[in-house]
């Protein structure tokens, strides 16, 4: 009998450390207005990499290292992506951004999802939505959205990583502002 209560402790502790983690990345995301950081995207292995700047919700604006001026800018309806040569605008919620770029919505579904644990450094989460799978990496020291993955709307396959991240910095006035179209 005593050898049960010690196996349900156990198992009561396990449960409550992953609940710990969990409530850990909810209260972080709820704490974060806005984070600027640095990334490496690989879309089907070409890589890019440059700066990024989100406000909670749904707005983004990314400029990317060497690659003609390629910027990405959501005012959280619509998405921009503009290079010296291109302009694409699509609607945000048509994009897999429009998952990751919701605080509340990623609450929400960490609230409801199994985390899954990588080499004791990461926290995944696979999120399913609209006939897309979204996964989402928080590190698992500092409960910070380090990264995601999913395929975008080319059906690419994309993994963003993020790093030297900074959160509720005072950000410019219309730095969210679409990019006007050349």
């Amino acid at each position: 009998m005593m050898r049960i209560y010690i196996i349900l402790f156990f198992f009561s502790l396990t449960l409550n450390s992953d609940a710990n983690v969990k409530e850990k990345i909810i209260e972080n995301l709820m704490n974060t207005n806005n984070l600027d950081f640095k990334f490496e995207q690989n879309i089907n292995g070409k890589i890019e990499n440059g700066n990024c700047t989100i406000e909670y919700p749904k707005k983004i604006f990314c400029e990317y290292a060497r690659s003609n001026n390629k910027i990405l800018v959501s005012n959280g309806k619509s998405l921009v992506i503009k290079t010296i040569t291109s302009y694409y605008r699509y609607p945000l919620n048509k994009t897999p951004l429009n998952i990751i770029l919701d605080k509340k919505f990623l609450i929400n579904k960490i609230n409801s999802l199994k985390e899954r644990k990588i080499d004791n450094k990461l926290i995944n989460f696979k999120i399913l939505e609209n006939n897309s799978e979204i996964s989402i990496f928080f590190d698992n020291q500092t409960f910070d959205l380090i990264g995601w993955q999913n395929i975008d709307i080319y059906q690419n396959f994309n993994i963003t990583f993020i790093s030297s991240i900074r959160k509720n910095r005072v950000l410019r006035k219309n730095l969210f502002k679409l990019p006007a179209q050349d």
